[in-house]
C-alpha cells in the first residue's frame, strides 16, 4: 500500500497496528513493519481517534528527526 499525500518527511515505514495503549492523554501505537521489527510512536489520545486507529489497520511511521543518534555500549 502506498501513501498518498505530500510530506517534506522522507522516511515513512508501512506497517500494521499490532497494539493500542492509551493513556490519559497520551496513546502508544505498536506498528509491525515486517520481520521482527516494531515501531512505537507516543502520539495524544485525540490524533488516535481523529485517524480512527484500530488494531489491525495498515498505517505509517513517519519520521521526520533533524538529528539521528547512534550509541553502543563501552
Amino acid at each position: 500500500m502506498e501513501l498518498k499525500v505530500k510530506l517534506s518527511a522522507r522516511n515513512t515505514l508501512s506497517g500494521k497496528v499490532v497494539e493500542l495503549k492509551m493513556g490519559q492523554t497520551t496513546s502508544h501505537v505498536k506498528l509491525d513493519i515486517g520481520a521482527g521489527h516494531i515501531v512505537t510512536a507516543s502520539i495524544t489520545n485525540e490524533a488516535v481517534d481523529e485517524l480512527n486507529l484500530k488494531v489491525g489497520d495498515q498505517a505509517w511511521a513517519v519520521i521526520k528527526a533533524s538529528d539521528v543518534m547512534i550509541a553502543k555500549d563501552a
